[in-house]
């Protein structure tokens, strides 16, 4: 069986077909523009592929709540466009099951099922990207509840020393607004890319994610922690991080998993189709 796969993004849309074993059949890329355009353009390619179901992970907030009749629609979004847009509405057409969710939980799934968490039932993947978000699996499905995780927004202490105003419009001390990217940049005035010889900066940047990653374990206790995202391409921080955590920790969780730090807070395995396997994994899920 083929199955059709929508990673929706701010800036692309990559949509793909993919065999139930994880193989992907193909792949495409389309530039995120008004919605109507992009959604059409979505769903023409789609048109054609023959696919037994459909899966979904999108930016948000998005309605996740099947019975609520927004479900499906991206909700506050900065994105003023695409605020309170059916995302499914150009989709529905195709006659398939279709399932969604969050981008991030869409990777969190996708590792937890075909990546380096295969076989683990409690996952928690982190994206450090131009923003922070959390995808949360727990018992094997991903965590929704009231909306959906918006872990990017938790507090962390502000350094004293650090002169940066948070970058998130919402919360002066969350994680999002002092290490996203987005933060970095406000920061220094470059992008991190460019400022891979300051070890001023990643440890910064380590402490800030390595207090938000003691809490996530503190209260969801994941059975193992994926880090991605622009920003994680800098290798120096996940030893930074994972020292920097057990400091935090400070001996309180004893388990098998906090006792090796480097096979439990690492990067992602699946490179740029953790999202894609991840829509897969939800189709698969809401079929069966």
């Amino acid at each position: 069986m083929r199955y059709g796969a929508l990673e929706a993004g701010g800036t692309k849309m990559v949509c793909a077909v993919i065999e139930e074993n994880g193989t992907v059949l193909e792949k495409v890329s389309i530039p995120t523009e008004a919605p109507e355009k992009t959604m059409k353009a979505v769903a023409g390619w789609f048109a054609d592929k023959e696919i037994a179901g459909f899966g979904v992970a999108a930016f948000g907030p998005i309605c996740l709540d099947e019975k609520s009749p927004r479900y499906g629609y991206i909700l506050e979004t900065t994105k003023s466009e695409w605020k309170y847009y059916d995302l499914l509405q150009e989709l529905r057409p195709l006659g398939v099951p279709i399932a969604v969710d969050t981008d991030v939980n869409g990777a969190c799934l996708g590792e937890a099922v075909y990546g380096c968490a295969k076989g683990l039932s409690d996952v928690l993947y982190l994206t450090v990207g131009t923003g922070i978000g959390a995808g949360i699996v727990i018992g094997g499905r991903t965590v929704r509840g009231m909306l959906h995780p918006e872990a990017g927004h938790v507090r962390v202490m502000k350094r004293a020393n650090d002169p940066l105003k948070s970058v998130c419009a919402y919360h002066e001390n969350c994680v999002e607004g002092l290490a996203s990217g987005s933060a970095i940049r406000a920061r220094y005035g470059v992008p991190a890319a460019e400022l891979t010889e300051r070890g001023d900066v990643w440890e910064l940047e380590a402490d800030y994610l390595a207090q938000a990653i003691a809490g996530y374990i503190c209260t969801v206790s994941p059975k193992k922690i994926i880090l991605g995202g622009g920003v994680m391409h800098q290798e120096k921080l996940f030893p930074l991080i994972r020292t920097k955590v057990a400091e935090y920790l400070n001996g309180y969780l004893v388990t098998g998993e906090l006792q090796d730090m480097e096979h439990y807070i690492c990067p992602s395995a699946l490179k740029d189709n953790q999202g894609i396997l991840g829509c897969l994994a939800l189709i698969l899920q809401k079929i069966k």
